[in-house]
């Protein structure tokens, strides 16, 4: 199955699936979390006929009836095929230094090379999450890099 995958300036992403009977069905993902589900109209592949805001808790949940671990799944496969590639996950102690600051005073990606591309916080997944985004005790960082740069996140996010 193709997903075309296309940035959209100032508004996010769009993610858009052919089904095997010809109808396109897209996700626009907003800049701002927003997730908005669009139908494209049959004769016309580039004109949405239905499009349906979703909250973040609606999104999860269907993300899940349809799949998740099948993405899951393929990033694994992804990163077996990049050599050198490594994703962890990595919990932020309550001892942490950086339990209750913003993720940009970690400064990761300068300091080890590798970037915390998603944070985990309960059943809530915030992917690509802003530099002012504040890390809680408890939160699950994903954490992708060289085995070394990830290896650095973890000594930086216990010990500073």
């Amino acid at each position: 199955m193709d997903v075309q995958r296309t940035d959209l300036p100032g508004i996010g992403t769009s993610h858009v699936v052919t089904t095997a009977r010809g109808r396109r069905i897209g996700i626009v993902s907003h800049r701002s979390g927003r997730r908005d589900l669009v139908i494209y109209d049959k004769e016309d592949p580039d004109t949405s006929v239905v499009s349906v805001a979703l909250a973040a808790d609606e999104a999860n949940a269907l993300a899940e009836y349809l799949g998740t671990a099948r993405i899951v799944e393929q990033l694994a496969e992804m990163q077996r095929q990049v050599a050198g590639l490594v994703t962890e996950q990595l919990v932020i102690t309550p001892g942490s230094p950086y339990a209750g600051r913003a993720l940009g005073d970690t400064r990761a990606r300068t300091r080890t090379g590798a970037s915390i591309v998603a944070v985990v916080r309960g059943s809530e997944v915030i992917a690509s999450p802003r530099p002012d985004f504040g890390l809680h005790a408890g939160d699950l960082v994903v954490v992708v890099g060289t085995a070394a740069g990830t290896e650095g996140v973890a000594t930086l996010l216990t010990d500073g």
